[in-house]
């Protein structure tokens, strides 16, 4: 009888101490990060065509597509792997990479405008349409790892669940940050004289 109390006792102490609930929401946190990556990978898929159709424009400023070229290269050499979803550093550096092509590919669709042929170039346009979607995507993608973080991060740190982070190391996890919030609260400045 003591025997079966005990067991019993066991198993509705571990059915409350959220375990099942980390393994779950660990797996989400996963595979919402695995879209992301998904999606940054189909950006920096589109980014040789993007410079091979740029590239016809002679005019065209080589900065910016050494910018574009060099973001690419700097973003797709990253090894991302799921550990990186529990090193902070690691993430960090992961998104810099990121924000950098997002940067240079801004950069570079802006300077665009000011070439009439290649806004008239149709495969330039639907390149064009795939980032403008891709991008979308990625904003989606991020904002489900971003809620698929916060349930976990409030699970590991909520009481009794806390208790069983504690005893098997769950940490919280790292999430996207702004890379400088000081820039992004100042608002922009639109001149319409310049030309």
């Amino acid at each position: 009888m003591t025997r079966w109390l005990l067991i019993l006792m066991s198993a509705l102490t571990l059915a409350g101490c959220g375990y099942n609930d980390f393994q779950r929401l660990d797996e989400q946190t996963k595979s919402a990060w695995s879209e992301v990556l998904n999606q940054y990978q189909r950006r920096a898929d589109l980014v040789p065509n993007i410079v091979a159709t740029v590239k016809g424009e002679a005019a065209f400023e080589q900065e910016t597509l050494t910018k574009v070229i060099e973001a690419r290269a700097k973003a797709t050499s990253i090894q991302v792997t799921p550990e990186t979803l529990n090193d902070p550093q690691a993430f960090q550096k992961f998104q810099a990479a990121q924000g950098e092509l997002g940067s240079a590919l801004s950069r570079l669709m802006v300077v665009s405008e000011r070439y009439p042929s290649l806004k008239a170039n149709e495969g330039f346009r639907d390149l064009r349409v795939q980032l403008e979607g891709t991008e979308n995507r990625v904003t989606v993608a991020r904002n489900r790892y971003i809620k698929a973080v916060q349930d976990y991060n409030v699970l590991s740190r909520s009481f009794p669940s806390n208790l069983t982070a504690m005893v098997f190391g769950y940490q919280t996890k790292p999430n996207f940050t702004v890379q400088n919030e000081a820039a992004i609260s100042t608002p922009p400045v639109v001149d319409f004289n310049k030309k």
